[in-house]
């Protein structure tokens, strides 16, 4: 895949660094390529449910993000990617020190994107808990 933005990593890192949500959770942007966006978040108290996994909240966030990221460094200058429709499938109870997300397009469209994660938790061992599948819409700015 081919980035339609010669500046596509300035426009990549404002994408993922200039979303408050994203610091708030303390979502870090480990690397990325045309198409392709892996990111993290060390785990806390904060991030947990009641029971002390992981919240689905946090693992949909930062698999929705991170989807974004990928499908924002195909993009063209003056154009942005918003999600469009999203689905998170929850495979087991999350739990470790870290939360990583592996983010890549399946298809790029010019109006329509769609771009799979795949959440893991570290820990002892590094566990696939969630699959995402975020559709995002490419739209002009003026």
């Amino acid at each position: 895949m081919k980035p339609k933005n010669p500046d596509y990593e300035l426009e990549t890192r404002r994408v993922f660094d200039q979303a408050p949500f994203i610091r708030l959770l303390g979502a870090e942007l480990v690397e990325f390529s045309p198409g392709l966006c892996r990111t993290r978040i060390v785990l806390n108290e904060n991030h947990k449910q009641q029971d002390g996994f992981v919240h689905a909240g946090v693992q949909a966030t930062l698999a929705d993000h991170s989807c974004g990221t990928a499908a924002a460094t195909l993009i063209g200058p003056g154009q942005r990617v918003l999600t469009a429709d999203f689905n998170v499938n929850l495979l087991r109870p999350a739990q470790g020190l870290i939360l990583e997300c592996e983010a890549k397009v399946i298809k790029q469209g010019n109006l329509l994107s769609v771009a799979e994660g795949e959440v893991y938790t570290v820990g002892k061992e590094r566990k696939l808990v969630a699959k995402a599948t975020v559709t995002l819409a490419v739209v002009n700015v003026d």
